[in-house]
This record gives structure tokens, C-alpha cells and sequence, in this order.
């Protein structure tokens, strides 16, 4: 998929177990920069290409919260979409992702509360074949 987010509406009730959504974005300098500044985290590890070669990473690395931000994006425009409010996510961070990577962030529904009006994701970031961020999600759709 390309980085053209279809904003979809669904009721809670248009929802299934396994629905899902994916949305991919490659990682550019001006991304990382970008983030840091928003975020305030210039970790050199993130911001300096001599830093990291002596890293244990060996060159830079994104943010991880730049990644899993990707999960808000397919929430707020795919499934559910506009109107939904995130309540909680859980993030396990497997491994790094570089600069020029292409992570590709997939969200699928796991349950649904009718009566609270929640659903509930299972998250997850890919760079190829590598998992790069598991977790899961829990939506407020009003």
C-alpha cells in the first residue's frame, strides 16, 4: 500500500474480528528531524551519524514513538476513523528501525464492546519481514 491514508468511517457496529488496515511510510532524514523536533528527543543516537556508528546500532536510528505514531494515523483515517479516540496502547519495541526503511504499521481488531462502544487491536510495525513494534490498542468510538 502507498502512503495515501482513504479516510473510511465505520460504526462500531460495521466492525468484524480480524478486520484491519495497514499504512506504510518510508523513513527519511527530514522525518527524524522533523520528529525531534516536535517531540523534543535529540538523542544523538537518533540525530548524529558519528554518534551512532559507535553505537550498538552502528548508524542512526528513528524514533520508536515515530513508528507506532503511524497507528494513530490508520485509527483516526481507516478503521474506525475520524471521531474515534485512542484510550490505550501497549508497545513492545523488537527491534530498530534505520533511516530508509520502510515500516509498514498494520492494525486488526481483536474484540469489540458493544456496550462501552471500545475496540480492541492487535499492533504491529514490519520493516520487510522483520517485526519491529508489537502491541495492542484499545478505541473509544463515540
Amino acid at each position: 500500500m502507498d502512503n495515501k491514508l482513504i479516510f473510511d468511517r465505520f460504526t462500531i457496529e460495521d466492525l468484524s474480528i480480524g478486520m484491519g488496515a495497514s499504512y506504510s511510510q518510508t523513513i527519511t532524514d527530514t522525518d527524524i528531524k522533523a520528529f525531534a523536533g516536535i517531540s523534543g528527543d535529540n538523542n544523538p543516537v537518533h540525530m548524529s551519524d558519528e554518534y551512532a556508528e559507535n553505537s550498538r546500532f552502528k548508524k542512526r536510528i528513528a524514533h520508536g514513538l515515530m513508528s507506532a505514531s503511524f497507528f494513530s494515523a490508520l485509527f483516526g483515517t481507516k478503521i474506525p476513523g475520524p471521531g474515534c479516540v485512542y484510550v490505550s496502547q501497549t508497545l513492545n519495541f523488537k527491534k530498530p528501525v534505520y533511516l530508509n526503511d520502510t515500516v509498514t504499521a498494520k492494525v486488526t481488531v481483536t474484540d469489540i464492546d458493544l456496550k462501552r462502544k471500545r475496540v480492541f487491536f492487535k499492533t504491529e510495525c514490519k520493516v520487510k519481514a522483520r517485526t519491529v513494534i508489537t502491541g495492542e490498542a484499545e478505541i473509544y468510538i463515540p
